[in-house]
């Protein structure tokens, strides 16, 4: 079944093709027969209810520098399209958003992957709040005495914006930090969204376990370990990736969640997770196949088409 896929994301130009999990998808979708076409979320545009793209036919090989090459550039009409994958970078703000509400005058003709609607209705930080005894103590608020009521109780804290992305604006205030008032007037400051504030877990040395579930199923898994003096994991802060295997622990998280998941139509979803604590539900452009595949030789970008294929067929 060969189908035709436009794929909705950052400057191909710009990837580093031997981590990004889209490139991974697009080079599998085309060993498949699939036709690809690329365009970039500020390309998008909605009129008469007719969704359309600037954007270029595609093709993909894994050669540095030279590893895609663009047709004659055209208006996409997104309704003739089989599938679209939304794999723009977060941050998840208006522009988002507002991206996830003009795919929806496609989907589920065409199939948006993952589902706008369920992505905006569930972000990482938010979506996550939903199952609160998977989780670390949380507080999400942008009322100063509360998060100063919550600092007293556990002492230990982590702050951070509630829709960053790539660990950026994370804090890890020891109980004698003396900055944590000077850090809560710069967030109010620059936005009117409320902060998390999440009790320290300090298992995270030990790594930040990212797990990918593809249609609802845990398939694969890395641990992300901060690089010394740094309380961020994350890989775009010098994280440094591991193989990993999952705990009985983590196996009952996937379990618990993985039905809302598939509920929801959200097929490719990377969680994260420290000391046995969901973190985050990440369903907006997850990460992590490339270092999957390096370390366990397991390409969970095929289990990722096989189940687009199937929801196209059903």
């Amino acid at each position: 079944m060969a189908l035709r896929v436009a794929v909705q994301m950052d400057p191909i130009e710009s990837i580093n093709i031997d981590a990004d999990s889209t490139f991974a998808l697009m080079l599998e979708g085309q060993a498949r027969g699939h036709s690809l076409w690329h365009y970039h979320v500020r390309n998008l545009a909605l009129q008469g209810g007719r969704v359309t793209a600037l954007g270029e036919p595609v093709t993909v090989e894994r050669k540095k520098g030279a590893h895609w090459s663009f047709g004659a550039r055209e208006e996409i009409d997104l309704s003739t399209m089989d599938v679209v994958l939304m794999r723009q970078d977060p941050p998840f703000d208006m522009a988002y958003i507002t991206a996830t509400h003009i795919l929806e005058h496609i989907h589920p003709k065409t199939l948006v992957v993952n589902d706008p609607a369920s992505v905006r209705n569930a972000p990482e930080k938010l979506f996550v709040t939903h199952f609160p005894d998977l989780m670390p103590e949380t507080l999400v608020t942008a009322d100063r005495g509360q998060i100063m009521k919550f600092r007293e109780k556990h002492g230990d804290i982590i702050i951070k914006p509630l829709f960053g992305n790539g660990g950026a604006g994370v804090f890890h205030l020891k109980p004698n930090d003396s900055n944590l008032n000077s850090l809560v007037e710069m967030f109010t400051e620059r936005s009117r969204e409320p902060l998390v504030v999440q009790k320290y877990v300090p298992d995270v040395r030990q790594g930040d376990k990212r797990i990918i579930l593809v249609d609802g199923i845990a398939l694969g898994a890395i641990n992300r370990v901060p690089a010394e003096g740094e309380a961020r994991s994350n890989m775009h802060v010098g994280g440094r990736p591991e193989p990993t295997t999952l705990t009985d622990r983590e196996k009952e998280i996937c379990a618990r969640i993985g039905p809302e998941l598939r509920r929801r139509g959200m097929i490719f979803v990377g969680i994260d997770v420290i000391g046995g604590y969901l973190t985050e539900i990440n369903v907006t452009s997850p990460t992590g196949l490339q270092e999957v595949a390096r370390f366990d030789g397991v390409h969970l970008e095929r289990a990722i088409w096989d189940a687009i294929e199937a929801k196209r067929a059903g």
